[in-house]
């Protein structure tokens, strides 16, 4: 991937950062300070402005990453989602949002967004159809997310962006699953990107930051309400993210190999019902995934067959952490009912085809064989425990 005639990881590694002048240091250097000159200077800088020297430098990279204009860097996912969803709605507007999607999101559009005044639809499918069925006179935003969290789902972007531009509609796209190495949504026409940075930006479990990058204009409008939300990001942690993009396009590509990997291995296994995973020739959005991703990221999630209980599947892992979030090195699972989402009523989870025995399942960066022997073992030891029937 090119942009600006750099590679992806040349991008990770070199735009956007700061120059030490002083000590001709390797990396960036790290501006603390909270209290900046007001006179006699080009820019007043203060950090719920989101303008201090390594704020300002690694939006730069990650607007550089998604072939935006600008970017914004937020303290987590949703201080980003909810920024700038509401920056482009006010009361006695609408916004249509696919029917999967982050079950955080899910749960601010349907408990906050009635008492400020804004309705919304969710979708009944996919399709692009399904979305202008649900856009009214009222209609401001559509809203999407692809692959989805948790099953894997794929919305066609480029159809999204037709239908938002003839409605005259802004639209808006968590792209945090596919992370700007395998997917740039700007290139098929979205307005809004939004990242939860935690993720495979931070890439190290251990870092909690959100991002939006689009045109001026629209950043411009999101920076008019970030300011007074205040969900701005410490430079430090800045600091932190930047050191940790750097890697980000070799640890992504190690991931999309690994994750297609264990999903034929997981496909293969009798003991396993279902594998959601759109690198597969299988997945019923491969060919969509393959015409809009430049690969198939490092997520995927699978249900056992009903006879084996997730919960000690889960628990019998050895390598393999049952963890909440994802992205990291390490591979980790969860089950989304107990966790990202959990908010959501029983109903609502059933309807998006969210059973209580999915596991979402995260791909690190180790070697396939040994994250394949650890499942193994699982399954092995879950086995050697079941009881035998007595045939008399």
């Amino acid at each position: 991937m090119k942009h600006n005639n750099k590679g992806i990881n040349t991008i990770c590694t070199h735009v956007g950062e700061l120059k030490d002048k002083e000590f001709k240091g390797a990396v960036s250097p790290l501006y603390m300070s909270t209290s900046y000159a007001f006179e006699d200077v080009d820019v007043k800088r203060y950090p719920r402005y989101f303008n201090t020297p390594n704020q300002k430098a690694l939006s730069q990279k990650i607007a550089a990453l998604e072939h935006a204009e600008e970017a914004m860097i937020f303290g987590s996912g949703m201080a980003a989602i909810s920024t700038a969803l509401f920056a482009f709605l006010k009361a006695g507007d609408h916004v249509v949002l696919q029917n999967m999607l982050y079950g955080g999101t899910q749960n601010l559009v349907t408990k906050q967004f009635e008492k400020f005044g804004i309705s919304y639809s969710f979708t009944n499918g996919l399709r692009p159809a399904d979305f202008e069925a649900k856009i009214n006179k009222n209609t401001k935003v559509i809203y999407i997310e692809t692959p989805s969290n948790p099953l894997l789902t794929i919305t066609d972007l480029a159809a999204i962006a037709e239908i938002a531009k003839r409605h005259n509609l802004v639209s808006m796209i968590d792209n945090t699953f596919a992370s700007p190495v395998n997917q740039n949504p700007i290139d098929f026409g979205i307005d809004v990107v939004i990242h939860s940075a935690t993720k495979y930006m931070g890439g190290h479990s251990d870092i909690c930051a959100g991002a939006v990058a689009s045109s001026k204009a629209n950043m411009e409008r999101i920076f008019q309400l970030a300011i007074n939300l205040g969900g701005s990001l410490s430079d430090y942690t800045v600091w932190l993210l930047e050191r940790s993009i750097k890697t980000m396009g070799i640890r992504v590509k190690c991931q999309n190999e690994n994750a297609l990997r264990l999903a034929e291995y997981l496909e293969s296994n009798e003991n396993i019902k279902q594998v959601n995973y759109p690198g597969l020739p299988s997945h019923p959005d491969h060919a969509l995934a393959k015409s809009q991703m430049l690969g198939f990221g490092g997520m995927l999630s699978f249900e056992l067959k009903d006879s084996i209980d997730a919960t000690k599947f889960r628990k019998a892992l050895k390598l393999i952490k049952s963890s909440m979030s994802l992205a990291g090195v390490e591979s980790t699972v969860l089950s989304p009912t107990q966790t990202s989402h959990s908010l959501l009523s029983e109903e609502d989870r059933a309807k998006q085809g969210i059973a209580d025995g999915l596991i979402r399942f995260s791909i690190g960066i180790e070697e396939p064989e040994d994250l394949i022997q650890d499942i193994e073992q699982a399954l092995e030891q879950l086995k050697a425990k079941q009881p035998v029937l007595n045939n008399q």
